[in-house]
């Protein structure tokens, strides 16, 4: 596999990442290196992780993976998003629990973006790739545009935190529906 290509899919698969971090992002009055690592290490970390259990995992579970995928995806990113709306419409006093860059927040949303590195891992034993410096080139890669996306997102919601939150949440629900929709429309 060429470096380009491996670029391509690093980038494509930071994508989910990148956009909720945006999320993230716009949940804090002011972004913090803190936010920014946490993001990027959570995102990144399993989005190097994900591929090297996949491609543990190789062709035996290729097709139970690929089946389910899609539904994991869509109730992880659906749950997250329906607490982001909920939460930007609550009390004043909840305002903080949505800010949370804690391992219960942040957990869910990492495995979540990173469903598809699962699969992807699996690809990357059918090609024989050297595994350890392609994972750490798709972290990396998702470490950098997750923390980017941390502090894209808090820029823009800083004059619009609560619209931007419900907004950022609605994301996470489409991205979800999206994911399922494209799955069932590619397979079906």
């Amino acid at each position: 596999m060429k470096l380009w290509e491996l670029a391509l899919i690093a980038v494509g698969l930071s994508m989910d990442a990148f956009a909720v971090s945006i999320c993230k992002g716009l949940s804090v009055r002011r972004a913090e290196w803190k936010h920014l690592l946490t993001a990027g290490l959570y995102f990144g970390g399993f989005q190097a992780l994900m591929p090297v259990i996949g491609y543990l995992l190789g062709v035996r579970f290729q097709a139970m993976i690929m089946e389910i995928d899609h539904w994991i995806a869509f109730v992880l990113l659906g749950f997250i998003g329906a607490n982001m709306v909920k939460e930007a419409l609550g009390k004043e006093e909840d305002e903080e629990m949505g800010a949370s860059f804690g391992p219960k927040t942040m957990l869910p949303m990492a495995v979540a973006t990173s469903i598809d590195a699962l699969a992807v891992g699996v690809t990357l034993a059918f090609l024989q790739v050297n595994i350890i410096p392609a994972v750490s080139f798709i972290g990396i890669v998702t470490f950098l545009f997750s923390a980017a996306g941390v502090k894209i997102g808090n820029v823009f919601g800083a004059r619009y935190k609560a619209k931007a939150e419900v907004f950022g949440g609605l994301i996470l629900i489409f991205m979800g529906i999206k994911i399922l929709a494209d799955h069932l429309w590619l397979f079906g």
